[in-house]
């Protein structure tokens, strides 16, 4: 159960941080609204019919009635700690890559427009209620996101605070393989970056058919190729991946855009 202190850290998390135009230029603005009601963590409706995903970023998913669907542990947090930030506000969306999700939910960042810009995905990151979710056809602002989670993070706000979302760790296959399904934060070293026919296998153990790996596609060598970064290079890196975890000759990682990876030490 979450404790009346925190539901309203993303709120006061918001009052703090800087406004969007300092963090993140070249948002494309969109329309503008007022939240009427809140859906879960990361998704919310306008007066105007919209419904919002915020991008850029994952709250802890709720079932809303789906069968074979459940709730992740604080899921009711963050909508709570949403609802409180942003319900009946007024809200100016922006975009930074597609648009349109395959629901048919406009993927915007919001800000609040009649309080001081606030950017409502920074203020959730912020307070512990998401974690930073990028894709390869919208990645914009994933430094400040990240750099808002890594804050959070570091004192055990919201999420950080739960065992369900703690860090996993590469050398741990076992543990790993038990996550097959879900959206993970996994460190490790590199052990070797190899190529093998038309993908990139960052591997973290000595055993494919049993250690962690993570695979870069043809489509995300383009990506990775057009920011100037070489994965060959990560031989030997501490590196943080955030994914799906699956179960495929070992548990694996599926890296489709560079955001996935933080190198955290190169050697």
């Amino acid at each position: 159960m979450l404790k009346a202190g925190l539901v309203s850290l993303a709120a006061l998390a918001a009052l703090s941080l800087p406004a969007m135009g300092a963090d993140c230029p070249g948002l494309v603005d969109g329309p503008m609204g007022t939240v009427a009601s809140i859906v879960d963590g990361d998704t919310v409706l306008l007066d105007t019919g919209v419904v919002v995903r915020l991008v850029g970023m994952q709250a802890p998913k709720l079932a809303l009635g789906r069968p074979g669907h459940t709730d992740w542990p604080l899921g009711e947090a963050a909508r709570t700690a949403l609802s409180d930030m942003a319900l009946g506000h007024k809200v100016l969306l922006r975009y930074g890559g597609e648009r349109l999700d395959r629901y048919g939910r406009t993927l915007a960042q919001m800000f609040l427009s009649d309080d001081d810009d606030v950017w409502v995905q920074q203020a959730m990151l912020a307070s512990g209620f998401a974690r930073v979710y990028s894709f390869a056809d919208n990645r914009a602002c994933s430094a400040p996101l990240l750099a808002a989670e890594s804050g959070a993070r570091a004192k055990r706000l919201g999420i950080w605070a739960e065992p369900y979302y703690s860090l996993k760790q590469a050398n741990r296959p076992q543990s790993l393989a038990e996550s097959e399904g879900r959206y993970e934060l996994v460190e490790g070293r590199v052990l070797l970056a190899e190529p093998a026919g038309r993908n990139i296998y960052l591997n973290f153990g000595r055993n494919w058919n049993v250690d962690f790996t993570a695979v870069i596609d043809q489509k995300a060598k383009s990506l990775f190729a057009d920011g100037g970064i070489d994965p060959l290079l990560l031989n030997g890196a501490l590196v943080r991946l955030r994914g799906w975890i699956e179960d495929r000759d070992g548990p694996r990682m599926a890296v489709t855009h560079p955001e996935q990876i933080e190198v955290l030490a190169t050697q």
